[in-house]
């Protein structure tokens, strides 16, 4: 069993972590809570403390803890960096939220410190077990389409009144959307060799934040995957579209994990986080024969406590990280080069 300790006790830490090591106590111990609001929490502080969850308000309880064996950082992002400089310095493993830095720079810089001294670390890349995504992988696995020529991908949302008149570019929607968004075009095809960005703010003229982006990633044999995020969608679109030599697949409905937590559905309750047949994505391609084949698939079932079994996979069995080192450093790279400029540009890799 791995001893675990949290820096941070947020929204993020209880509703998207907590419940999922409900279903694996048999693996996890949750054995620390570092947090500088004791008792904000009081009732999950309360519940945690009973199972014998020690919580204080200092990193230093952390380290000077030699019984853990992962701390995991949710705290704000432009936090990430310091803190798990300190802890991996400290001898620390250390999984971090999303995104691990604010730049490329400094994620090189903790990917080499944890090398040097033989540490773990990954950012919490929850949404490579989004239903959705599990189903265009399964879909593109399948070669039902064909050479892949188009992939577009959204992360939409209505949220008019939101905007932020201050702020940095890693509160923006690149850093906070969109890192999801190009990690999972990261583990699925890889460093692009060119990249264009739109990025944008639409509900605050003039602010520093961007809330809306376009990536264009551009690959070989006349591949292109388009991420969009927005928070001016009032109408849905496609969460995925895929085009390719033999057909096209479409996905409206994104993972129901989110809506199920935030509704007090908790991981392991009946149908949780299951896709409903209506949100099944269309497929539509054509066989050897020639033949027009239409169909619905079946959504797979998301699950982002499958990352926490990764990393009890690689600590205690010493399997390959589920975010390989150069696949953080390619989201990273992906990323900073989006805010490298001001208004749309081009960059090659």
């Amino acid at each position: 069993m791995l001893n675990i300790a949290y820096i941070g006790f947020g929204k993020s830490t209880n509703r998207y972590h907590l419940p999922y090591l409900k279903l694996r106590q048999d693996k996890f111990n949750i054995a620390r809570v570092v947090t500088p609001t004791l008792g904000k929490r009081a009732e999950e502080q309360a519940a945690l403390e009973a199972e014998g969850t020690i919580f204080s308000t200092e990193i230093d309880d952390i380290i000077q803890d030699q019984t853990i064996d992962l701390v995991v950082v949710v705290t704000p992002s432009d936090k990430h960096y310091q803190i798990t400089k300190q802890l991996l310095l400290a001898g620390k493993n250390v999984m971090v939220d999303k995104p691990m830095a604010t730049s490329e720079i400094e994620a090189r810089d903790l990917v080499n410190l944890a090398y040097d001294k033989g540490l773990f670390l990954m950012p919490f890349q929850s949404r490579r077990f989004d239903s959705d995504f599990l189903t265009v992988q399964r879909v593109i696995k399948n070669g039902y389409l064909g050479r892949l020529v188009d992939l577009e991908v959204h992360m939409d949302h209505y949220r008019p009144n939101d905007g932020k008149e201050l702020g940095t570019s890693v509160e923006g929607s690149l850093f906070d959307h969109g890192v999801h968004l190009v990690d999972q075009i990261i583990s699925l095809f890889g460093m692009p060799n060119i990249a264009t960005y739109d990025l944008r703010a639409t509900r605050i003229l003039n602010s520093p934040v961007d809330d809306q982006m376009e990536i264009n990633l551009f690959y070989p044999k006349a591949f292109k995957a388009t991420l969009q995020t927005t928070e001016l969608a009032a109408i849905q679109y496609p969460k995925w579209q895929l085009r390719g030599t033999h057909g096209t697949f479409v996905k409206y409905e994104v993972d129901e994990q989110e809506n199920d937590l935030k509704t007090g559905i908790m991981p392991g309750e009946a149908r949780f986080g299951v896709d409903t047949p209506q949100h099944y994505g269309h497929l539509v391609y054509y066989n050897q024969s020639g033949d027009r084949i239409e169909k619905f698939i079946p959504s797979i079932q998301g699950d982002y406590g499958r990352v926490y079994d990764s990393v009890y996979n690689t600590l205690v069995k010493g399997t390959p990280k589920l975010v390989s080192d150069e696949q953080m450093l390619s989201v990273m790279k992906i990323l900073s080069a989006g805010v490298k400029e001001n208004g749309p540009h081009v960059i090659k890799f």
